[in-house]
Formats: structure tokens, sequence, C-alpha cells
């Protein structure tokens, strides 16, 4: 399963007010692995920057002055998100620009191009109702060491919400078994015998999957404060 964890840095708050994208950063996922694989760019939007925007991400028009447009780098965005899931922080927000943008060039809508989008901030409100909800926050509860990002920026905002998404959906893989027969269960029944099975085999973990086992554990048990099944309460002393 390939998925692309993304994140845009923008002129505004509105596409439909004339705002563009400056900034896309974007990390690719493989099986639930970081890859290594990233996508970088900077945009010149052909127009102002709001002064809040600069305040959140810092980039001004002066340094994207000689940055190449849109349609410069279409292409190249495409071909890295191309058929696969998107993970996205308000994924509305970051959804509307990059459609807006494809649209200007008469390109595909991303609902065409990839496979579907998970949208981090809806997902971290089912799961904790009521509690903050930004990235910084959910770095904090996550114990995702964000300590570095003082504005706001593309590249290193989608690789901290990796991190995070991660953390969210830990213990939700999928545990496939193949189950393979020398004799089709129809023809053996056919044949009017017993269905013969193979010995099963055993393969019993080593010591360093025990280890990296114990260590995800720890991993759950320390974002849920211990409140854990596997963890028996202490029970209390009672007075002598």
């Amino acid at each position: 399963m390939r998925q692309i964890v993304l994140d845009t840095e923008t002129t505004g708050l509105d596409w439909r007010n004339g705002d563009r994208v400056i900034e896309i950063g974007c990390v690719e996922l493989l099986n639930r692995g970081l890859t290594g694989r990233h996508y970088h760019v900077f945009i010149n939007p052909e127009r102002g920057i709001d002064a809040e925007a600069v305040a959140v991400h810092g980039i001004t028009e002066d340094f994207l002055a000689d940055k190449p447009k849109f349609a410069e780098i279409a292409a190249d965005f495409e071909d890295f998100v191309r058929d696969a899931e998107l993970i996205i922080h308000n994924a509305s927000f970051d959804v509307g620009f990059l459609d807006h943008e494809l649209k200007l060039l008469g390109r595909a809508a991303l609902s065409e191009l990839c496979g579907g989008v998970i949208d981090t901030l809806k997902m971290a409100k089912e799961q904790n109702p009521g509690k903050k909800a930004s990235l910084d926050a959910l770095c904090d509860r996550y114990e995702i060491d964000n300590a570095h990002r003082t504005l706001h920026g593309a590249l290193l905002d989608a690789e901290l919400l990796a991190e995070v998404y991660l953390a969210m959906t830990r213990g939700q893989e999928s545990l496939i078994m193949a189950l393979e027969d020398d004799v089709p269960r129809g023809e053996a029944e056919l044949a009017g015998g017993p269905l013969e099975r193979k010995p099963v085999t055993v393969l019993r973990a080593t010591a360093a999957e025990q280890a990296a086992h114990e260590e995800v554990l720890a991993g759950i048990a320390k974002a849920n404060k211990g409140l854990c099944l596997w963890i028996p309460p202490v029970p209390e002393s009672t007075p002598a």
C-alpha cells in the first residue's frame, strides 16, 4: 500500500479569493514504512502574499521570485502522488487549493489522480472528542519531537504528520494468512476421501522480533498512560 503524506503552504486562506499554493511537501509511506522518498518544491504564485500568511510560514515574495510557476512543476507533482492514498491534516484546505491549481491548467483533480484521501484532523477529532487536534497538539499527545518547528513548512509538517499518522493508527495493520492446499477442497471431497493437510510449521519469534514487539507495547502503554489490558493493576496496600 503506497501512501503520500502531503502538506502545502499558501499565499492566504482561500483559493476562491485568488490565493495560490507556494510550497508543496510530500513524504512517501509504503506498507506503513517511510521509504525516504520525498517531493518538495517552492512555487512562484505570481501574486502577493498576505502578511498574516508570512507570519505563519515565513515565505516572502522576494524568496519566491525566481522559483518555478505551478505549471512548470505540475507534471512532476502528479507523477509523485499518482495512484497513492493521500494523508493530509485538514484535507479540505490543501485539496481545495491543489484542485484549483490543477483546474487552472485544465488538468484532472486529485480525486481522479489519487486513490483517496485520509483527513488526520477528522480522525483525531473522532478518536479524542473535545481535545485539541492541531499538528502541534498531536505531536505532544504522541510524544513526537517538534521542537525544531518554529514556523510552518510544508516538508517539515509532512514529515511530522507521517509520524503522527503512524502513531494514531498503530495496531490497525492487517494480518493476512495464506493457506495453500495441493488439492482444492472441492476436488478432494469429490474424490471421496478425507482432505489431507500439510503439517503446520511453527515459526518462533527471534529475540530481535520479541524486543521489537515489547517496544511497540511499551509505546502504546505510554500513550495510554498505562491503561492497557495486558498491564495488571497494582494492588492497593492495606494497612497492617
